[in-house]
């Protein structure tokens, strides 16, 4: 292996959350009867947050010896397996799954059935030299919302190369059933989160893969080891990441500049299938002996002098990627270094000729062989040699593909200098024909601002008669929604009622990105073609040598999709009528649809007709608040749901985040479309995270890097993020890579307890809203309002001894107040300017530092000066029913409540300290909650949740993309039977089905 090629196998460390792929803990204590702790009378029974007995959530499940009530709406699809045999499934993407309790908790801590240590280990597979198919394919990740960089798939028959994964990656592979468990390698062209976003999901889906997990071979230049780093905050235990960093060693520092560029490429992988290489490409800078050798090249590119002192000379803020402070003659730093890859297959031998062969004497037998092998032979009949030319016709050269990722004007420069890239160049004078190299093909991973620069088409020509395919957000890929399922219930969603689900953005593009070049723009640029989703470049067989689109989807067109929808179910016409009048008339509509369908698919509820409004609602208007769910499922990301994402949109005030999943910001552009989104993350006044699983926090750094990119021109603070203390420690890694411009706030100081004993140290005078209790974390202590009757309850939320009970009952990290206190004061201006009154974070039941949150408007005043109460909107993360959020979410406007399982999956949700339906029901009952959106629901329901309608009464299930505006809360619950009449025709596939297995 080069010396400038390091090799780590890195064994993340025990103390990271160990429950990424699914958390446990060990087994909790017997039930109490939680109703006895609340005080309102109309609790309706009590809800199970424990198992039932010390050895119930740890026992083997079997439907042979337990049985669940099913729902009459249970689906076939939802039914667990026998025994860890039928649980180790491969579902649309590869990944493994089970529903035995017990399997997946030891497969969380990382121990397999014989509580051995878990040992993930690469794939090894027999290579196929021959190879008779082999190509390219555009994995088209981020294209259609230019959030990510896309991914690039090289294919063989034994081995898969997979080029940068950005977010969504799994997300668009489930889509397309493009296995990622067959992934040998991963390379990275850039190390950042436009080009590796999808990076830790896709490690945690490979580690629950089978008893054992898989994992993968990952590549990038040296800077990789900052992400890897910082992914020990979060990725179990139990995963094992074996990286691979490349070029010059980074130092605290950073990197020494003036750096020469090496002359040899560094030969990452070099088998009897491919050869791949990897040629670094470092900002250059516009003075020094760089710039002298540049000038030296630039003859060939004949390009007038005034556009090379134009393209040469870029504006000093556009320098570089990460960092607009940064000083051209200090050093490089992480994130600043971008890879070329060159990818050669081996050549095709030519056919061997018996009739030569015999015309120079040789008989057959073994010398055939020999001939065919590479070997020189004594001719039989004839005193000759014979070389295995004379008999063999001529080889063709193997096909050489190169994926170009050139980030800014400055890392253009050095690649119009690499030489080292010589031999590639079809107009190098001087090689010779045996030192020359055919590029057939070439993606251009280089965004679009670049691209079109005539330095940059000049340098394109020089390849001369290779396939350019331009992948670089170039706006006619906006043309086709990368994952098309979801766009058509999105599009079916807004037909049927448009007041929820607002038109996807990216409609409204199709019409802007026709056209894109004017014809003299056009004609200038190398011949080349934009970049398609799954696009295939094939390079074997030779026969078939060339683009493919067969696999490319069609154009998704809107009205194509409606008329689907009305030919599909007739009734949905009328149902957008009814909807509609919702808005515009008091009161259920007086004709409704109910008697023209099956009463067991929609049956009218007396509840319907409740004119009970909160005194919050008063004189409402839609600029005040609006609710936006982003991702509405679980563990990872699937072809209907993006995982957990909350966007609170307060209009003119700004907006938070409530979590932050991988695929975030792609949400963000799909809802509000591109320039949209962008005012969005502008805007944004604060993030909030739950907990540290993956699939809550992993869109994190893209949001934050597109924010600083954004205001990198404008005067601004800083964004705040609070979350769990796991998470600084991640973002404090990811830091050294990318700038993220934040502020961290740990949720511990944004409990209840803590803001009044922190602001009254400081502000003995000052108002703090609180909800009206009092709480004791260590103790689970609960006191009620004044003038509650129920009498004070110690209650042990954990069983003794377990990993939460350990945690609660630690004792207290010293707090400074010197670093706390100001940012504590920072929170409260940026919320009191957005409206806020106060925002606090409550401990849940779920994995260690794991919380809700509830977030209080200040009050308004109407016309006449009479006060009006703010709304409360409460979240509660990931958690079992939790008597402390059941408190803190007393006459909440909105509950967003989880409810990853069914009803009838009640052990399942015990075992992985989630909530069903009726639990999370339960609880914003409870607390006396005016509306209830439900969330957070497991995979292995693609479309629809079951549940049961008789509770539903002031709830509603989330869909992505769903837009609750608080004006229209009201009818909220009015909509679920006229959406479940949308889905009647769907039942699960086998496919559909399989269950999902990661970070829940």
């Amino acid at each position: 292996m080069p010396p400038q090629l390091s090799n780590t196998r890195l064994l993340l460390s025990s103390s990271a959350a160990a429950a990424a792929l699914s958390t446990h803990f060990l087994p909790l204590s017997k039930p109490f009867p939680l109703h006895s702790i609340f005080s309102r009378p109309s609790w309706r029974g009590s809800f199970t947050i424990f198992a039932s007995s010390p050895s119930s959530s740890s026992s083997s499940y079997s439907r042979r010896h337990r049985h669940f009530p099913r729902s009459p709406s249970r689906r076939h699809g939802s039914t667990l397996r026998e025994d860890k045999k039928d649980a180790e499934m491969e579902g649309e993407n590869g990944s493994g799954g089970s529903s035995l309790s017990t399997f997946n908790k030891r497969r969380a801590e990382g121990r397999d059935k014989n509580d051995k240590p878990k040992n993930l280990q690469l794939k090894v597979r027999k290579l196929n030299p021959v190879n008779t198919i082999c190509y390219l394919q555009i994995l088209g990740t981020g294209m259609d919302t230019q959030d990510t960089s896309p991914s690039v798939l090289l294919f063989f028959d034994k081995q898969r190369f997979i080029f940068n994964a950005g977010e969504g990656l799994q997300r668009f592979c489930t889509e397309h059933k493009i296995k990622l468990s067959k992934i040998d390698h991963i390379f990275l062209s850039r190390v950042c989160s436009e080009t590796a976003g999808g990076l830790p999901g896709l490690l945690l889906t490979l580690a629950g893969i089978g008893d054992e997990g898989l994992s993968v071979n990952v590549w990038g230049p040296s800077d990789l080891k900052y992400l890897v780093d910082a992914m020990k905050s979060f990725i179990p235990n139990a995963a094992m990441v074996h990286s691979h960093s490349f070029g010059p060693e980074l130092h605290d520092g950073g990197l020494v500049s003036n750096l020469i560029p090496s002359t040899n490429p560094i030969v990452l992988v070099d088998d009897e299938v491919v050869k791949i290489s990897a040629f670094l490409l470092q900002p250059g800078t516009t003075q020094g002996p760089q710039i002298e050798h540049l000038n030296g090249r630039l003859d060939s590119l004949n390009l007038p002098i005034e556009t090379v002192e134009e393209e040469m000379h870029p504006p000093q803020e556009s320098l570089y990627i990460n960092s607009p402070k940064k000083n051209t003659n200090s050093m490089y730093k992480p994130g600043d270094f971008s890879v070329v890859y060159v990818c050669e297959l081996p050549e095709i031998k030519g056919k061997f000729d018996p009739a030569k062969a015999a015309a120079l004497g040789l008989k057959p037998g073994p010398k055939y062989r020999e001939l065919q092998l590479g070997n020189s032979v004594k001719s039989d009949r004839q005193e000759i040699m014979v070389h295995p030319d004379d008999v063999m016709e001529p080889s063709i050269p193997g096909p050489i593909v190169i994926l170009v990722d050139c980030p800014t004007k400055l890392h253009l420069l050095e690649l119009l200098a690499m030489e080292s890239l010589g031999p590639f160049y079809a107009d190098t004078p001087g090689l010779s024909p045996g030192d020359a190299k055919t590029v057939n093909c070439i993606i251009h991973l280089t965004p679009s601002s670049i691209s079109k620069k005539s330095l940059y088409q000049k340098w394109m020509k020089r390849f001369g008669a290779a396939q350019h395919i331009m992948a670089g957000h170039e706006m006619k890929n906006v043309e086709i929604p990368i994952l098309k399922a979801s766009a058509r219930i999105a599009a079916r969603l807004n037909h049927l009622c448009p007041y929820f689900f607002p038109a996807p953005g990216f409609w409204s593009c199709q019409d802007s990105a026709a056209g894109f070049l004017t014809s003299s723009e056009a004609n200038e640029l190398c011949e080349s073609k934009p970049a398609e989703n799954l696009l295939k470049f094939h390079l074997r067989p030779y026969a078939q040598r060339g683009l493919d689109r067969s696999s490319v989807p069609s154009l998704t067109n809107l009205s194509y999709t409606v008329h689907e929808l009305r030919s599909e179910i007739p009734e949905v016409v009328d149902a957008a009528q009814e909807i509609s009048k919702f808005w515009h008339e008091n009161g259920f509509p007086k004709e409704d649809i109910m008697s023209k369908m099956d009463s067991n698919e929609m049956t009218e509820e007396p509840w319907l007709s409740s004119s009970s409004v909160p005194a919050c609602l008063e004189n409402i208007t839609r600029e005040d608040m609006e609710i936006v769910l982003l991702g509405t499922g679980s563990a990872q990301p699937s072809k209907y749901r993006n995982v957990t994402s909350i966007f609170i949109n307060l209009f003119a005030k700004g907006s938070l985040l409530l979590d932050c999943g991988e695929g975030t910001l792609g949400q963000l552009k799909r809802r509000y479309g591109l320039q949209g989104a962008d005012d969005a993350v502008r805007r944004l006044r604060c993030i909030w995270i739950s907990h540290i699983h993956a699939d809550h926090h992993t869109g994190l750094a893209r949001i934050l890097s597109l924010r600083r990119e954004l205001l990198k021109q404008v005067s601004h603070e800083p964004l705040l993020v609070i979350g769990p203390r796991q998470l600084k420690r991640y973002l404090d890694a990811y830091h050294r890579l990318e700038d993220l411009d934040m502020q961290f706030l740990d949720c511990r100081h944004t409990t209840e307890s803590s803001l009044k004993s922190l602001m009254e140290d400081v502000e003995p005078d000052s108002h703090i809203s609180h909800p009206a209790r009092s709480e004791s974390h260590g103790s689970g202590i609960f006191r009620s309002d004044a003038g509650d009757k129920t009498p004070h309850v110690e209650s042990t939320l954990f069983s003794k001894g377990s990993r939460m009970q350990s945690y609660w009952k630690r004792p207290n990290i010293p707090i400074d107040n010197n670093v706390i206190v100001p940012i504590l004061k920072s929170m409260k201006k940026v919320l009191a300017e957005s409206g806020i009154e106060s925002l606090i974070s409550v401990p849940v039941v779920h994995c260690p530092q794991a919380y809700g949150v509830v977030i209080k408007a200040a009050k308004r005043t109407n016309g006449v000066g009479k006060s009006i109460p703010g709304w409360k909107v409460v979240y509660s993360g990931d958690t079992r029913p939790c008597p402390d959020l059941v408190e803190a979410a007393r006459g909440a406007t909105v509950l967003i409540h989880e409810a990853t399982f069914e009803d009838g999956l009640v052990d399942e949700a015990i075992a992985r300290n989630h909530s069903t339906t009726n639990e999370a029901i339960e609880v914003g009952d409870a607390a006396g909650a005016y509306r209830i959106i439900l969330t957070h629901f497991s995979q292995r329901y693609p479309k629809i949740p079951v549940f049961d309608e008789a509770h539903m009464h002031k709830t509603c299930i989330a869909f992505d993309m769903m837009s609750v505006n608080i004006a229209d809360l009201a009818v909220l619950p009015k909509v679920l039977p006229y959406l479940k009449l949308l889905f009647k025709n769907e039942f699960l596939t086998g496919e559909e089905s399989e269950d999902v297995v990661a970070a829940t």
